[in-house]
This record gives C-alpha cells, structure tokens and sequence, in this order.
C-alpha cells in the first residue's frame, strides 16, 4: 500500500461516483446546526494535476470528471459536485482535480472540522503542508487511518461522518474495512459511514459487499456502477461502489434519482449498470 499513489487514478469514474455521494452526504448532514466531524482514513495529497506527473500515465479522469466536464444538463447532486470542482480551476479549465479532503471542506462550515490520515509519507507531507493555513479546521496525521479510528471515535459532537477508502492494493485491506466497520459502529453507533469499494474480478471484492452488509444492523445503502464489462483477463477496474450506514433521510432517493443518468454518462460499453440496495430497520 505504501507504493499505492492516488494520482494515477485522480479523477476517474471511480472517484466521480465516491465524490457525488461525498458531496449529497455533507448538504444533508451540515442542514443542522450542530457541529460535524468529517474522518478520512486513506486522504491522499489532496490534489492532483491532471496535467503532468501521475494523472498522465494512464489519463484516467478523461473517463471520469473530463466526460462531465462540459455539460449543461448535469442533476443538481452531480451539478454540486461539479461546482466543487470548478472552485479550483477558476479559469475554466480542467487542470486540477480535488481529492476527498479538498471536496470536503469546500462543502464544510466554520464551526466543522476534518480529521485527516494518510499511510503514504509523501503524500501526508503534501496533505499537510497543502492545509497548512487551516490549522483550527484541519488536523493532518502521517499514519494508519485505520488505527487512527480508534482514538477519534465517538467525536465529542457526536456528529460525524467516516471516509473509509483504502487502496485495496493488499489482501489485508478487505479485512481491515470490514473490522474498522464493525469497531466504529461499536465506539459510535450513530455516526454516518462511507465505505468506498472496487469493482474487480477477485474474491475479495467480489465478497467485500456482502461482508459489509454483514458487519452493521442498522440502515444501510449499497450503490455500486460499473462502467464497462469486467476484462476476459479479470484484470482492472470495471466498476466500484458505496457502502453507507446511517444514510442519512434523502440521500437514498437522490443516489437513485442520479444513478441512471450517472451510468448513461459514464458508460464504456454496452453492459454499463447500476446496483443500489438499501436495508431499513
């Protein structure tokens, strides 16, 4: 995981589909007035360029944010995140794109705060030198996110909503979502959790939804896309998925409102579909 950069992947599907359901999340939970936490397990560098470095070995947002890039007939929950990222290509053009902790606190108010973690050394360096400034908002930890949880959970407003979104890149990753999972519903049982998963031909993904809908009996809502058929070679990223526990009221129907036009939009071949399941207690 440590050789694990997100920039190779800045802006692709993947992310387009993690950031919409990012973004609905936090319009809904910052309507109250009480403060709200935001945790990021696996925060990244915050930014990417989509111009050089990284994001251009495989160009992978031209599949993702660059395909919504220029339309006028985005929904509203797709046309916010747009805004998000717009706010930081103020000349109008794709140059850059925000990752989670980025998006996050332009949809945050004053009195929020977000609690980042990320493994990577140099990519927590970036993090850290990138919210520098806003130090009373933004707290920066270089290390485990998943241990992280441990020390940060119940937040003392009691309000909070929990990124999980790991690089998936080792075996263990799958079995350390599940038990992060299971132990903040047992420290926080009211909080709001996002758990963003892959689309892959292997048997720890194929497993991780249902584990995951094993692992909470409370609300929960499973909406996954897939863009393209899964390779002859079971190689890549056909698709991927969120798991929300305690959706909060609305954004079950706002992810189905958006998810048929999202999958028309995103589609890379013919077998394009979306899933979404949701359990109500």
């Amino acid at each position: 995981m440590l050789s694990y950069r997100h920039g190779f992947h800045a802006g692709n599907h993947a992310d387009v589909i993690k950031h919409v359901a990012l973004v609905a999340l936090l319009r809904i939970l910052t309507r109250k007035d009480k403060p709200l936490v935001v945790l990021d397990t696996h925060a990244g560098a915050g930014m990417y360029s989509l111009e050089q470095g990284f994001a251009m070995r495989n160009e992978e947002f031209r599949d993702g944010i660059a395909v919504l890039w220029e339309r006028n007939d985005l929904p509203a929950p797709v046309a916010d995140y747009l805004d998000q990222v717009r706010a930081m290509n103020a000349d109008g053009v794709l140059r850059q794109y925000p990752g989670s902790p980025r998006i996050a606190l332009g949809v945050l108010r004053p009195q929020d705060r977000l609690r980042l973690f990320e493994l990577h050394s140099t990519e927590g360096q970036i993090l850290a030198q990138q919210f520098a400034q806003d130090g009373r908002r933004v707290a920066v930890t270089v290390g485990d996110g998943f241990a992280g949880l441990k020390a940060m959970l119940p937040p003392q407003s009691r309000r909070g909503l929990v990124l999980i979104d790991p690089s998936y890149e080792l075996a263990s990753d799958y079995r350390a979502v599940v038990t992060a999972l299971r132990d903040g519903m047992q420290r926080f049982a009211t909080g709001t959790y996002a758990v963003w998963y892959p689309l892959l031909q292997r048997r720890d993904a194929i497993e991780l939804p249902d584990k995951l809908r094993q692992a909470t009996s409370v609300d929960w809502l499973d909406v996954a896309l897939q863009v393209k058929a899964p390779s002859p070679a079971g190689l890549g990223l056909h698709g991927s998925g969120m798991f929300i526990v305690n959706p909060p009221w609305t954004f079950s129907e706002q992810m189905l409102g958006i998810m048929p036009w999202l999958t028309r939009a995103l589609a890379q071949d013919a077998t394009a579909s979306f899933r979404l399941d949701a359990h109500e207690t």
